[in-house]
Order: C-alpha cells, then sequence, then structure tokens
C-alpha cells in the first residue's frame, strides 16, 4: 500500500471503530498478529488487547472522541497527533467519575503490513489527564 493508502486506513480506524466504539469491527483493521508496543497494565496482547483498553476508555469516558490533530506518513508508518476528549463518567484507573470534560494529547506511531495494523507505538499524557481529574496537584504543588 501506499503512504497515502495507509494514512486513509489509520483514518478509517478512528471513524468506524475507536470514535463509535464499533470494537467487533478492529479484526478489520488490526493484523492478527498486532503488537502493542506500550500497552497498559494489564492488557492482554493482539487484538483483545485493543478492544480491552479501548473499551476500558470509554466506559471511564462514554462519550469519548479522538480528533486526528496531524497524519503523516512515510512508507509503511504513520504518525498520528491527536486529542482524546470526553467527560469522566466511569473509574478511571481508580478514580471514581467525577464528571469532569477532560482533553488530553497523545502520539501515536502505526506500523501497516499487507493492509492492515500490525505494530503501534502510543503516548499520551495520563499526567495531564490525572491531574485534570483532581488525581494529581497541579505542577508546583505538594500532594495533598
Amino acid at each position: 500500500m501506499s503512504a497515502e493508502e495507509n494514512k486513509v486506513l489509520v483514518r478509517r480506524l478512528f471513524d468506524e471503530v475507536i470514535n463509535p466504539g464499533d470494537l467487533e469491527r478492529a479484526q478489520e483493521f488490526l493484523d492478527a498478529g498486532f503488537v502493542e508496543h506500550d500497552p497498559t497494565p494489564g492488557q492482554a496482547p493482539g487484538i483483545e488487547g485493543f478492544r480491552q483498553v479501548i473499551a476500558m476508555l470509554r466506559s471511564a469516558f462514554p462519550d469519548l472522541r479522538v480528533t486526528i490533530e496531524d497524519l503523516v506518513a512515510e512508507e509503511d508508518r504513520v504518525s498520528v497527533r491527536l486529542t482524546v476528549r470526553g467527560t469522566h463518567r466511569g473509574a478511571f484507573q481508580g478514580i471514581p467519575p467525577t464528571g469532569a470534560q477532560v482533553a488530553w494529547a497523545g502520539i501515536s506511531i502505526i506500523r501497516i503490513g499487507e493492509g492492515k495494523v500490525v505494530e503501534r507505538w502510543f503516548q499520551s499524557d495520563v499526567l495531564g489527564l490525572r491531574r485534570q481529574l483532581g488525581a494529581m496537584p497541579p505542577p508546583g504543588r505538594p500532594p495533598a
């Protein structure tokens, strides 16, 4: 696939699976041997682990919406700069629901092989998210 075709595939993954929460369709986009290089603690491997993480996020933030800010592709890699937004309506990493509307940034590098996502590296501002949820003090303020 071309770099442009890879970008289309990644955009569709966000638009058709992640944002609507249609996790049954994940196997259409992810290779059976999909590898998550930065898994969350306890995340299962492969496609099931991907579904698990998205389901966990959608449980904590039912109105979860990921906006692609930048999408850059070269050869078999697609880089995505994104913003995640949602309302904290369910427990998240032990933090009870706060009702807070939150937004946090992330960067994902995705490798495509034979028309499917085969690897992903993902980093996001979880510290900033935890601050928005009141689980971390603002910078320069000691913990209570």
